[in-house]
C-alpha cells in the first residue's frame, strides 16, 4: 500500500509540474478607492455629500516563444472606474523592441498624448448636462473598431529619444441603419524625449481620421483631428501643456461636435511622500442635431482643479482633491456646472 501511495504522489507531482510548465505567466493588478465627494452646483441646489467607491481587478497573461517573440494579452474581472472591462486583443513584442497590437488595438494618436497634471482622487461630483459636448481631453477623437492593429516602434527610432506608432481600423461589416457606424479609421503618433540642461523634455503629437456611415451614406463631415503637447521635468517639478483641435461625431443626440478644441496646462511638485498638483482646461465645441451639418453656437467647459496626495504606505495613497467647472450650453450659461471636493484613499496592487 505504501508503494502505491508513493507512486500516486509521484504521478500527481509530475502532472503538476507539467501543468505549470505549459501555463503562460499570469500577473494580477487592481485598485480600490474609497472616499467622500461633496458637490455644489451653480443651479443653487443644496450642497450634497456622497460616498465614492471604485474598484478594478485585471489579469495580464504573457509568454515568450523560442524565437524570442513575446505574446501577451489582458482582461478585467471588474471595473467600476469607467465603462467597459477593457478586454485586450493580442500584443506581439519583437526582439528589436517594437510591438504590434492585434484586435481591439486602439488608435495610435491616443497612445502619444501628453499627460497633463490636474487634481487628485475622484473629485467628479459635477456632471454637466449631456447636451454640452465640449471635450476636456486631448484625445477626444481617434475612434477604432475591433478589427484593428496598432504598431509601436522601438525606442530611438531613427533618432535618439524618438518613438512612433501607426494604427488602422477596418469596417466591421455591421449594417448601417438609422444609427451611425464607424467604417474605417487610421492614426499616427510620435513621442520625442530630449534634455535641456537639467530638464527632461517630452513632446507628444498625434494625427487621426475616421470615416462613418449611416443608412449606407457617409456624412459630409467626418471625425478627425490632431493634438500636440509638451512636458518638462526638472527635479521634482513637472510642467506640462497640450492642445487638440478636431471634429467629433457622436453616436446619438448631437451627431457632430464641429471645430472642437481643448487647451490644457498643469503643474506637479513632489516633496518626499507628498505630491501637489494643479491644472486648468478649456474645451469648446459646436454641435448639431443634424448629421453632416455644422452647428452655429458653442458649448464650453472651463475646468480648474487641484489636489494633494500623500503616500501613506506601499500601495496606499491618501487624496484630497478639488474641481470647479464653468460651462455654457448653446451659448447660454449651463447651471449644471459647479464645484466639488474629494477626500479619500486608494489602495493598489
Amino acid at each position: 500500500m505504501k508503494k502505491e501511495l508513493l507512486m500516486a504522489s509521484a504521478l500527481v507531482s509530475t502532472m503538476g509540474v507539467a501543468s505549470v510548465a505549459q501555463a503562460v505567466t499570469a500577473t494580477m493588478s487592481g485598485h480600490h478607492d474609497a472616499g467622500l465627494v461633496g458637490t455644489n452646483l451653480d443651479s443653487g441646489n443644496d450642497d450634497t455629500t456622497a460616498a465614492k467607491t471604485e474598484s478594478s481587478f485585471s489579469v495580464s497573461l504573457s509568454e515568450t516563444t523560442d524565437g524570442g517573440i513575446g505574446i501577451s494579452t489582458s482582461f478585467m474581472l471588474a471595473n467600476e472606474s469607467d465603462t467597459g472591462l477593457h478586454t485586450s486583443g493580442l500584443t506581439l513584442t519583437f526582439t528589436d523592441g517594437s510591438k504590434l497590437d492585434l484586435v481591439n488595438a486602439g488608435n495610435a494618436a491616443k497612445s502619444h498624448d501628453i499627460s497633463v497634471p490636474g487634481g487628485a482622487g475622484k473629485a467628479e461630483g459635477v456632471t454637466v448636462t449631456s447636451t454640452n459636448t465640449a471635450p476636456t481631453g486631448l484625445d477626444f477623437f481617434g475612434e477604432a473598431g475591433a478589427a484593428s492593429f496598432e504598431w509601436h516602434s522601438a525606442s530611438d527610432f531613427f533618432a535618439d529619444g524618438l518613438k512612433i506608432g501607426a494604427s488602422f481600423s477596418a469596417d466591421n461589416g455591421a449594417a448601417s441603419d438609422a444609427s451611425i457606424t464607424l467604417e474605417t479609421s487610421w492614426g499616427l503618433g510620435a513621442t520625442y524625449v530630449t534634455s535641456a540642461g537639467d530638464t527632461s523634455v517630452t513632446i507628444g503629437a498625434g494625427l487621426t481620421d475616421s470615416e462613418f456611415k449611416t443608412t449606407g451614406t457617409a456624412p459630409t463631415n467626418q471625425s478627425n483631428g490632431f493634438h500636440i503637447g509638451v512636458s518638462a521635468v526638472t527635479g521634482n517639478l513637472t510642467v506640462a501643456a497640450g492642445y487638440a483641435d478636431g471634429d467629433k461625431i457622436g453616436t446619438s443626440g448631437q451627431y457632430e461636435a464641429m471645430d472642437a478644441t481643448v487647451t490644457k496646462v498643469g503643474i506637479k511638485y513632489v516633496s518626499g511622500d507628498i505630491t501637489l498638483s494643479a491644472g486648468m482646461t478649456t474645451g469648446e465645441a459646436k454641435d448639431s442635431d443634424t448629421l453632416g451639418t455644422k452647428g452655429t453656437t458653442s458649448d464650453s467647459k472651463d475646468v480648474t482643479e487641484a489636489g494633494i496626495s500623500y503616500a501613506v504606505a506601499s500601495g496606499v495613497t491618501a487624496n484630497l482633491g478639488w474641481k470647479d467647472i464653468t460651462a455654457t450650453d448653446e451659448g447660454a450659461s449651463d447651471t449644471t456646472a459647479g464645484s466639488s471636493w474629494y477626500v479619500g484613499a486608494s489602495m493598489s496592487f
